[in-house]
């Protein structure tokens, strides 16, 4: 079962994105916290996280630049219901990460999860130059 780390101060979000989740047979890990999330994140293995670009008091960019300095191909969703997220893919290292604008259905969260999943696949020729 694939494991997820939803990471929202938002305790309704958390829990709707919970929900859609477990339908789907995943297992999820919640925190509110930037700080939370992180520590989650360092004791435990992840499969994909979604987390909020403005968390009270922490910046979730920050949080994802993090995250990948670690799990380089870590499918991560961004979310934010107070901007467009546009500005992501000119950050280095976040151009594969996959936005999704607050507020979202059901349908549009598993989207993005086959998405961002998709996108943090090493492509075939760039296994193939690897084993070069």
């Amino acid at each position: 079962m694939p494991r997820v780390l939803v990471i929202d101060d938002q305790a309704d979000v958390r829990a709707m994105i919970s929900i859609v989740l477990r339908i789907n047979q995943y297992e999820i890990v919640e925190a509110a916290t930037a700080e939370a999330g992180l520590k989650a994140f360092e004791e435990a293995s992840f499969d994909l996280a979604i987390v909020d670009i403005f968390l009270q008091g922490s910046n979730g960019s920050d949080l994802i630049a993090t995250m990948r300095e670690r799990v380089p191909d870590l499918p991560v969703i961004a979310i934010s219901g107070m901007t467009a997220l546009d500005f992501l893919s000119k950050s280095p290292g976040l151009a594969d990460v996959v936005c999704l604008q607050k507020p979202f259905r059901p349908g549009d969260l598993t989207r993005a999860i086959e998405t961002a999943r998709e996108a943090a696949r090493p492509s075939a020729k760039a296994v193939a130059r690897a084993a070069l």
